[in-house]
C-alpha cells in the first residue's frame, strides 16, 4: 500500500534551484535513507514531507488518516517539565483517558454509596476501559520507564527540568518521546547524534522491529547498512533512488559512474572518428566522395549525444602533516581521577584511569554517554586539571585539540579572519587557497562563524588542526556534522598520518578503518580491546555471555540452598537431616569447584585470543617495521603466555579436585 506519494517536487531558495522534478513513492513497511553532501536539499526534502515547508512545484500525496512524527536535526526543545512529564505530554491522549476513568470510577463509588443511577457512568468507563486497554494504556508507564533506560536516562534524572538538560540529552529525550507516540510514518534527521554504541545498537533493533514506514536523514554508514532496505540520493537538484542498504548503494552507483563514464567516451570515440572520416572525404574534391561525407554528417546529426557523466561533487582536501616528531612515550597516565559537585554534592566521573600511548598509535575510545569521555581529553589537553593521578606528556610532544562543539570557535569573526588570526604568517590569498580546499570558495570566506552550519563549523576546526602541524591528535567526535563524502577524505588523512592520535567516537565505520585498538572508558578505568569494533564487539558479547553464565550458576545455587533452608526445625538433627546436611556442604563445594571451573576456563579463553590477536598484529607489515610497537607487543605476548600457563595450572587442579 503506498503511503505517500511525491511527483515532480521543484523547490527553489530565491533563484537558486535545490530541488527539480523529484519523483517517488513509499509503500507501508519502506525503510528509507535518504544521504547526500551536505547542501544537496536533504532536509529541505524532510521539511516538504512533513508539510514544514511547500514546494514551489510539484504534487505530493499523503494517505489519509495517516499519523506523521518528526525528528528535527535541530529540533532541541525547550521545557519546564521534567523528563518524565515531557514523555507523559507524548501521551497526552492515554494520561487524559486515565485521568477521566479515575474521575468516572470516583463518581461511580460517590453514585453507588448514596443509591443513585450510575449505569451510564458504567457504561462510559467500560467503554473507555476497553480503548485504554486496546491502545496498551495498562503498560504505558512501565514503555515510558523502559524507552527512557534505553535512551540513557536512568530513574535518577526523571524529574530532571528540561532545560537542564544539555543539547544531545534534550536530542535524546525529543526522540524517546517520538517513538513512544509510534507514528505510522516516521521522519528522522540525523537520529544517531548525541548516542552511545549501546542507545545505538538498542535504536537499530527497535527500528528493525518498528511497524510503520520510516525515511531517516544519516551520514552513519553502519546504522544506514542496518536499518534501511532503501536508499534515496539527493544530488545536482535530483533525487535518484536504489534498492538495498547502503553498501549496496555505494557499489551500484560506482558501477552506474563506471558504465555511464565508458559510455560517454565510446560515443565521443565515435563521434571523432566519423568528423576524421568526413574530413577525409571532403579532402579528396569528388563529388561521389561528397556526397558520401553529407551522408555521414547527417547520420551524425541524428546521434542523440549522450550526457557527460556528472563530476564528482566537490570534496575538501585535507592532509595532517606534524611540523616535528615527538620521542616515542608520547603519553603516560596512571590513576586519573575526575569529578565535579553538582547541587552541593560531588559526582564522580571515572578514577583508576591508566592510560599508555606510543608515537604512531591510532587509539579510539568509546563508553556509555555522560562517563567522561570529553572530560578527559579535556584533561589530556591541560583544559581540566585532573583530581588525582599522575599525567605526563613525552617528548616534543605537540597536541592538536578538536573540540565537539566547536566552542574554540569565534562566532563574530569571518570565516578567514577566523583562520588568519590563528596563522598569521600566512597571506590572504594562500589562506583563500587553503580554504578553498576546505570548499569554502568566493565570498563564502567571508561569512561569519556564528552563521555556518554543523558540517561547516566542523570543516573549519578540522583545517585549523591540520595547519597546526600537531603530532598528537586529540580529537572529539570529528565525524559528527560531516556528510559522508568528508568522512571519507577524513578517514583517508588519519590512515596517512604517522604521528599519534586519541579520537572518541561511536560512528562504527570509523571504528572499524582507523583504530589499532579500542579502549573503553568506565567509571572505575579504561579496558583495552586490541582491534577494531567488530573485534570489540565480539569481546563484548562473549565477556556478556559469561555474565550470564555465572548468574545463572549463582541463581541455580542460591535456588538449592533455600530449598535446604526450608528444612523443618525442631530438636537434634535425624539420621536423614544429618546426612542432606552432608549432602548440602557437598553440593555447595562443588558449586563452589564449579564457579572457580568456569572463571579458569573464561580466563584460558580470553588469553589464548588475545595471544592469536598480538601473534597476527606482529605479522603485519606496519608493526614489522615500528620496533617500539613491536617491542611492546613482544613484552605483551610474553606476560599473556605466562598468565596462560598459571590459568592452566589452576584448571587441572581444578579438575582433579
Amino acid at each position: 500500500m503506498i503511503v505517500l506519494s511525491a511527483k515532480n517536487l521543484t523547490k527553489l531558495y530565491g533563484a537558486n534551484i535545490v530541488l527539480k522534478d523529484v519523483g517517488f513513492h513509499l509503500n507501508r513497511g519502506d525503510r528509507v535513507g535518504i544521504v547526500g553532501v551536505n547542501g544537496a536539499g536533504k532536509t529541505t526534502l524532510l521539511n516538504i514531507l512533513t508539510g514544514r515547508s511547500s514546494p514551489d512545484a510539484g504534487e505530493l500525496f499523503v494517505a489519509p488518516g495517516l499519523a506523521v512524527g518528526y525528528l528535527r536535526q535541530d529540533g532541541n526543545f525547550n521545557s519546564e517539565r521534567t523528563v518524565y512529564e515531557e514523555m507523559l505530554e507524548a501521551l497526552g491522549d492515554l494520561v487524559g483517558m486515565e485521568r477521566e476513568m479515575e474521575t468516572l470510577a470516583a463518581e461511580i463509588a460517590r453514585r453507588s454509596a448514596t443509591e443513585e443511577d450510575a449505569r451510564g457512568l458504567l457504561e462510559r468507563h467500560e467503554r473507555l476501559a476497553e480503548e485504554f486497554d486496546r491502545r496498551g494504556g495498562y503498560g504505558y508507564r512501565s514503555e515510558i520507564a523502559g524507552i527512557l533506560k534505553s535512551m540513557a536516562f536512568p530513574e535518577s534524572s526523571h524529574s530532571r527540568k528540561v532545560s537542564l538538560l544539555s543539547g544531545g540529552e534534550r536530542t535524546r529525550l525529543a526522540l524517546a518521546a517520538l517513538l513512544l507516540k509510534k507514528p505510522d510514518l516516521l521522519f528522522l534527521d540525523e537520529p544517531t547524534n548525541h548516542l552511545d554504541i549501546g542507545t545505538l545498537a538498542w535504536l537499530e533493533q527497535y527500528l528493525k522491529n518498528y511497524g510503520g514506514t520510516i525515511v531517516l536523514v544519516s551520514h552513519d554508514r553502519y546504522f544506514l547498512d542496518k536499518t534501511v532496505n532503501r536508499i534515496f540520493e539527493t544530488e545536482n537538484q535530483r533525487l535518484t533512488v536504489y534498492e538495498g542498504n547502503y553498501s549496496a548503494f555505494a557499489e551500484k552507483k560506482r558501477l552506474n559512474r563506471l558504465a555511464d563514464a565508458a559510455a560517454w567516451e565510446k560515443q565521443q570515440r565515435e563521434i571523432e572518428r566519423q568528423e576524421e572520416i568526413v574530413r577525409r572525404l571532403r579532402q579528396h574534391g569528388t563529388e561521389k566522395l561528397a556526397k558520401r561525407a553529407r551522408s555521414r554528417e547527417k547520420r551524425l546529426a541524428r546521434i542523440e549525444p549522450a550526457d557527460r557523466p556528472a563530476s564528482e561533487p566537490g570534496h575538501m582536501r585535507i592532509q595532517f602533516r606534524k611540523r616535528y616528531k615527538s620521542g616515542s612515550d608520547v603519553l603516560t597516565a596512571e590513576g586519573l581521577r575526575k569529578g565535579f559537585v553538582h547541587a552541593g554534592a560531588r559526582r564522580e566521573l571515572f578514577a583508576g584511569v591508566d592510560l599508555y600511548m606510543q608515537r604512531g598509535e591510532h587509539v579510539c575510545m568509546v563508553g556509555a554517554n555522560g562517563v567522561g569521555k570529553s572530560t578527559l581529553l579535556k584533561l589530556l589537553n591541560g583544559g581540566l586539571a585532573p583530581d588525582g593521578g599522575l599525567l605526563r606528556m613525552g617528548h616534543n610532544v605537540m597536541i592538536g585539540y578538536y573540540d565537539q562543539e566547536q566552542e574554540l570557535l569565534d562566532d563574530e569573526r569571518s570565516v578567514l579572519d577566523e583562520v588568519s588570526s590563528s596563522y598569521r604568517l600566512y597571506s590572504e590569498t594562500e589562506l583563500r587557497g587553503m580554504l578553498g580546499r576546505f570548499l569554502f570558495t568566493g565570498d563564502a570566506v567571508f561569512r561569519k562563524v556564528g552563521v555556518l552550519s554543523g558540517g561547516e563549523r566542523a570543516r573549519l576546526s578540522l583545517l585549523k588542526l591540520m595547519l597546526s602541524g600537531a603530532n598528537f591528535l586529540l580529537l572529539d567526535e570529528p565525524t559528527n556534522h560531516l556528510d559522508i563524502a568528508s568522512k571519507e577524505v577524513f578517514e583517508e588523512a588519519l590512515r596517512a598520518f604517522d604521528g599519534t592520535a586519541l579520537i572518541v567516537s561511536h560512528d562504527r565505520y570509523f571504528l572499524n578503518r582507523i583504530p589499532s585498538r579500542i579502549v573503553e572508558l568506565t567509571p572505575d578505568g579504561l579496558v583495552n580491546y586490541l582491534g577494531g569494533y567488530d573485534y570489540y564487539l565480539e569481546k563484548k558479547e562473549a565477556e556478556s555471555a559469561g555474565k550470564r553464565h555465572l548468574s545463572a550458576l549463582a541463581k541455580a545455587a542460591e535456588t538449592e540452598e533455600d530449598a535446604a533452608a526450608r528444612e523443618p526445625a525442631g530438636g537434634a538433627l535425624s539420621d536423614a537431616a544429618t546426612q542432606r546436611l552432608k549432602n548440602k556442604e557437598a553440593a555447595a563445594a562443588q558449586r563452589r569447584r564449579q564457579r572457580a571451573l568456569s572463571r579458569a576456563e573464561e580466563q584460558i579463553a580470553a588469553l589464548e585470543s588475545e595471544i592469536g590477536a598480538l601473534e597476527t598484529k606482529m605479522c603485519d607489515a606496519a608493526v614489522l617495521t615500528d620496533h617500539v610497537l613491536l617491542r611492546a607487543c613482544d613484552e605483551r605476548l610474553t606476560e599473556a603466555k605466562a598468565a596462560l600457563a598459571a590459568a592452566y595450572d589452576r584448571w587441572m587442579e581444578l579438575q582433579e579436585a
